[in-house]
């Protein structure tokens, strides 16, 4: 049974937490988990929705300090996908960023429409960019 969903601001995190949630989404960073534990503690703003003491949603993101703003991580377990979660998070994040000019975020393409409904528009003449060891 679902609990109704808790949201926090915390930084820190068990790394099997955050190992079990990253990879319910395939993504390959969950496969190292001590470096997500520091990088959780490193982001400007964190958010993380929880359905009682299961990590079930996390947005990160990182900033100038006066401008610019990155959403680096949003991901929300599959099993609680339709809730509403993922537009919560985003939600603090507009919020906490509000009296910046940009917050930007590289969206996958089966995501475009979520970021749209959350306000969120395609750059035009802009394509994102990589260089990564996380790929195989």
């Amino acid at each position: 049974m679902i609990m109704e969903i808790e949201y926090s601001e915390q930084h820190e995190f068990e790394a099997q937490e955050l190992e079990r949630l990253f990879l319910s989404v395939g993504w390959s960073s969950g496969h190292y988990p001590d470096k997500l534990v520091v990088a959780m503690r490193n982001y400007k703003a964190v958010y993380s929705a929880w359905d009682g003491d299961k990590l079930v949603g996390l947005i990160a993101a990182m900033d100038d300090g006066i401008m610019n703003a990155y959403v680096h991580y949003l991901l929300v377990d599959p099993e609680y996908h339709g809730m509403s979660i993922g537009r919560k998070l985003v939600e603090y994040i507009k919020d906490y960023y509000k009296d910046y000019m940009r917050i930007c975020v590289i969206a996958y393409d089966t995501a475009l429409e979520f970021y749209k409904h959350c306000g969120f528009e395609v750059s035009e003449g802009a394509s994102p960019m990589c260089i990564t060891s996380l790929w195989t």
